[in-house]
């Protein structure tokens, strides 16, 4: 039983409130500065490891801050959710921290990596299906018969006031940044960041990255409401999936507070792979790079200080190393 999709719109408070309430189980990842690519872009670059957390992803703050401030309100009997991966590990990740159950509905394609992942952090997965969305559908018959809440990816306010925690641990430590880059796909992490550092510094400069292959964030900003674009295969899986008919905050907040909006190639991807396995010895997942990669292809005009968020790190690492061959 998923209930009503909002109980209000996200504001920078919730984000605060959401660090206080996930601090003991979302630590803050470490940010390093990046000397080859601030030779390459012209300003310095710092990299935020979000891929250091407990589940290998940013999606844990998220999870973490929805389930909590849930679970306050009216215990939880269990949760489902529906993901491409990520979101479910750490669904499922919160949920056994808990002492609730969870079932994950994944469509087919999904790496094999990451189903090992969600089954690692005890969930039940369910793969099936050849869309999002219809693993969508799934979950819901699930939760409607268990009676379990149905846990957003990304268009709920206490997971995007759960992602904006991403963006005060990087004014903590890199309090000079004015360009930030975020991966999108829903737009869960892209709104929250772009909330809280918009309020605490209107001159940041958020660019959302998207990939040319999954372009359903960037093409609905065109239009100016949720679209269904088409996608195809692409390093950045975890960038899959439209942001639903009904979505009713992520665009807002990504029109309002957004200053650019990036696609890039399946080639740029590839190329920021490489630079950081070469570069750093940093082994992450497609949809991680895609910042990386906006600064090497030149969609991003320099500035002085610059932080990309790499996300995840939920990938075959064969697959990576197969690029440097």
């Amino acid at each position: 039983m998923s209930g009503p999709a909002s109980v209000g719109a996200p504001t920078a408070q919730d984000v605060w409130a959401a660090r206080r309430r996930i601090r003991d189980l979302v630590a803050a990842p470490p940010v390093v500065p990046s000397l080859p690519l601030s030779e390459r872009w012209g300003g310095r670059v710092h990299l935020q490891m979000e891929y250091a957390s407990a589940v290998g992803s940013f999606k844990v703050r998220g999870a973490a801050n929805a389930l909590r401030a849930r679970h306050a309100r009216s215990p939880l009997a269990g949760v489902a959710t529906f993901s491409t991966g990520n979101h479910g590990a750490a669904v499922a990740y919160v949920a056994q921290d808990l002492g609730i159950p969870a079932a994950v509905f994944v469509p087919e394609g999904v790496p094999p990596v990451k189903i090992r992942q969600l089954e690692r952090w005890g969930a039940d997965v369910h793969v099936g299906g050849a869309s999002q969305a219809e693993a969508a559908s799934r979950c819901e018959e699930r939760a409607q018969a268990e009676g379990w809440w149905v846990v957003p990816p990304f268009d709920h306010p206490d997971v995007i006031a759960g992602q904006g925690t991403a963006g005060l641990d990087l004014l903590d430590r890199c309090p000079e940044v004015d360009t930030v880059l975020v991966p999108v796909s829903g737009g869960g992490l892209l709104a929250g960041v772009a909330l809280v550092l918009k309020a605490a510094a209107p001159a940041i400069r958020i660019v959302g990255i998207g990939a040319r292959q999954a372009p359903s964030m960037a093409a609905s900003v065109r239009a100016g409401r949720p679209v269904a674009a088409t996608e195809g295969p692409t390093w950045a899986d975890s960038l899959l999936g439209g942001l639903g008919a009904d979505n009713q905050h992520t665009l807002r907040l990504v029109r309002r507070l957004v200053d650019d909006m990036v696609e890039v190639s399946e080639e740029e991807i590839a190329g920021g792979l490489r630079f950081l396995l070469r570069e750093h010895r940093i082994v992450v997942e497609g949809a991680a790079a895609v910042g990386v990669g906006a600064l090497l292809g030149g969609h991003v005009p320099p500035g002085a200080a610059a932080a990309v968020l790499l996300t995840g790190n939920a990938v075959d690492p064969e697959r990576v190393c197969a690029l440097l061959s």
